[in-house]
């Protein structure tokens, strides 16, 4: 890694923790309420106490299964549905309209149908984070595929490229930038869709801790439960920027650099 490229990752974190210095100095000298918004180190010992405890791996634990069983289901019919109307006309006659009328419906207006289909069991769960992974996997691998080059096509006929081979060194490759990002969005919808999901009736999950924590006015649990949203939103978007560095190497707009 290059210094220059080093001093920008590491200002990159320095304002996050700059504001939460600042956060800190402010619920010290009474400027912030505790009820209202409690000190980082506050929230750093209520996180101490749920983890020796082991309440709070349980909670996790629950919730990022949930999250992995509905990403793989909506991930993979995204998938195979955006390929199949990215390489057919027909398809995209077929299915295309019905699934962005679908996608148009406002997230929460599915609610009482999941709950009467699915009860409020971890099948309604998981059905609604796979249903909001969907959408992005499908539309950005779709479009990915469209935004092929002709030429290269062109190209790959005119020299008599194999099917297969036409799939693994032209379409799968110029389709992958569309298809990690499309990704990246489905990985915030999931856990969009898991903090709604797990309003429903549960008695595990980081949205249970949260709806509990608020039964009792424990701000510091609340914003526990936030910050390890965005923890867990950080880690999977790192993992996704790491596969994009490996399988777009090639690519001039995916260097390692830009992606460290």
């Amino acid at each position: 890694m290059l210094a220059k490229e080093r001093a920008y990752y590491w200002l990159s974190w320095a304002i996050p923790a700059f504001i939460l210095a600042i956060w800190e100095i402010a619920a010290r000298v009474g400027w912030l309420e505790p009820q209202v918004l409690p000190a980082p180190s506050s929230v750093a010992v209520t996180a101490w106490h749920l983890a020796r405890s082991g309440d709070l791996f349980v909670h996790l634990g629950v919730s990022l299964l949930r999250a992995a069983c509905g990403f793989l289901i909506g991930g993979a019919i995204g998938l195979a549905l955006g390929v199949l109307v990215g390489f057919s006309r027909l398809a995209q006659a077929l299915i295309d309209r019905s699934i962005q009328m679908v996608r148009a419906i406002p997230f929460l207006a599915m609610l009482p149908l999941v709950i009467v289909w699915f009860g409020v069991g971890e099948g309604a769960k998981i059905f609604l984070v796979a249903l909001a992974v969907l959408f992005p996997i499908y539309i950005n691998t779709m479009l990915g595929i469209r935004q092929i080059d002709p030429k290269l096509m062109e190209l790959a006929t005119v020299i008599g490229m194999k099917w297969p081979a036409v799939v693994r060194r032209i379409i799968l490759p110029g389709a992958m930038p569309a298809i990690l990002t499309g990704v990246r969005y489905a990985l915030a919808h999931a856990w969009l869709a898991l903090v709604i999901a797990e309003t429903l009736a549960t008695t595990k999950g980081i949205g249970f801790l949260a709806m509990d924590a608020r039964e009792f006015l424990q701000t510091n649990v609340i914003l526990l439960t936030i910050i390890i949203y965005a923890i867990i939103g950080v880690v999977a978007d790192a993992l996704v920027r790491t596969l994009e560095a490996r399988f777009l190497s090639w690519h001039a707009n995916y260097t390692k650099g830009e992606n460290a």
